[in-house]
């Protein structure tokens, strides 16, 4: 619960779909490092939001969206890491409407994180 008002309170703090001032920290400023963990994000998030699509089981589904919840975190893209804690929440694969909202918000999200990311380092 802690965590997830932090990532609402960071979401709120920084309406740029990645928090660049958190990642840094991580980074310690290094501009290549943080292009690095970036491109690896973007190339990552496709493959988890696939994974969470393509649940077909609860367990799968909540691994998915842990996944995305962490490493959304871990570069500041905090509306990512809110909504997978949120589908981490669906109650299970048999909430078709859940599942496909949840999944929906999340590429929406993904589409505004790519866009900046690419934005930032073009």
């Amino acid at each position: 619960a802690h965590a997830e008002r932090d990532a609402g309170r960071n979401a709120q703090a920084c309406p740029d779909p990645v928090d660049l001032k958190h990642l840094r920290r991580y980074t310690l400023g290094n501009a290549g490092l943080e292009k690095e963990v970036l491109e690896l994000f973007l190339a990552q998030l496709p493959q988890t939001i696939a994974a969470l699509s393509s649940a077909d089981n609860d367990a799968a589904w909540r691994l998915a969206a842990h996944t995305l919840k962490g490493s959304g975190r871990a570069v500041g893209a905090w509306r990512i890491a809110a909504l997978a804690e949120s589908a981490e929440r669906v109650r299970s694969i048999h909430d078709r409407h859940g599942c496909r909202d949840a999944v929906a918000r999340i590429e929406d999200a993904y589409k505004d994180v790519r866009a900046f990311i690419l934005a930032a380092y073009a």
